[in-house]
């Protein structure tokens, strides 16, 4: 097939494209660099660097694709909080420029990549896809925006579309050198330089971590099942360790920071939808996923 990868130089989108070109599919990547690094694009991609928000230059490139998979956006919520009107940008006017380009174009399903952030802080654990949303940032909002609007696109205009709401994922190419770093990359990185792990709070909030590789296998078969169209959900492991956790997983001696605003205390992801209607199964936990992305 013809698929196009909106973010695939980044680290979980060039994971995607790997594995779609492994597939034996022929693969378009737009990404813009920004957050995005070309080592990390797989040479039989089909590059373009553009910027989703220039409507003009990405559309063409969406005739004849067959699935479009959009990761492209400015991640994380500290990023949101600093630069509202950057993110809304790209999170919002981004993710429409790229639906209406799928729309024109007639692609015949539109998986788009949302967040666990969109659920804000939940009492009732695990999360199922119905809970209440609750965003508690300018990126979660804007990650709830991108679902309402393919859920629109879907009722108006017939494209069908899936959103998954990642939790926490990590592995290889993850970045470590960016302020906004997950907690697993900034964790392996300040170990390897002998320093000391930098925890946010008590360390006591809880995360679901997911290994990439399990994300990709479930973002591959949203796109392959017929039955899953205008769904929404939950990728994750369904099992959640507390950052305290992660640290003594890691080794090292740990040191506080202050709590950041906008961040969610406890996060733990009902996966029995994607089990049941994507038949998938998470293959990794956090160990297990730590070990092999350690090699």
């Amino acid at each position: 097939m013809k698929i196009l990868v909106t973010g695939g130089a980044g680290f979980i989108g060039s994971h995607l494209t790997d594995r779609l070109i492994e597939q034996g599919n022929k693969v378009l990547v737009i990404d813009n660099l920004s957050t995005g690094k070309k080592e990390n694009l797989n040479p039989r991609a089909v590059f373009f660097e553009s910027d989703i928000r220039d409507f003009d230059k990405i559309s063409p490139l969406f005739q004849d694709v067959d699935f479009v998979f959009h990761l492209a956006a400015l991640p994380r919520v500290a990023a949101s909080i600093e630069q509202p009107i950057e993110t809304n940008d790209i999170n919002i006017k981004g993710t429409l420029d790229v639906l209406i380009a799928a729309r024109d174009a007639k692609v015949k399903k539109f998986i788009y990549v949302s967040s666990t952030s969109v659920y804000g802080d939940q009492k009732n654990m695990p999360i199922k896809e119905t809970a209440l949303l609750d965003p508690l940032s300018p990126y979660a909002l804007q990650k709830y925006v991108g679902e309402m609007y393919c859920k629109i696109f879907f009722q108006l205009f017939g494209i069908q579309t899936i959103c998954l709401r990642y939790f926490n994922v990590f592995g290889p190419r993850q970045d470590v050198d960016s302020p906004y770093s997950g907690v697993v990359a900034k964790f392996l990185k300040q170990k390897a330089e002998h320093q000391h792990l930098t925890i946010v709070g008590n360390g006591n909030q809880k995360r679901d971590f997911t290994y990439v590789k399990d994300i990709v296998d479930a973002t591959i078969l949203a796109a392959e099942k017929q039955g899953a169209v205008n769904q929404i959900f939950n990728i994750a492991s369904g099992r959640n360790y507390s950052i305290n956790e992660l640290a003594k997983i890691i080794g090292g001696e740990t040191t506080s920071l202050p709590e950041r605003p906008g961040e969610i205390m406890d996060s733990l992801a009902d996966i029995s939808k994607a089990k049941q209607l994507l038949d998938w199964e998470p293959k990794y936990n956090l160990e297990t996923g730590l070990k092999e992305m350690m090699k």
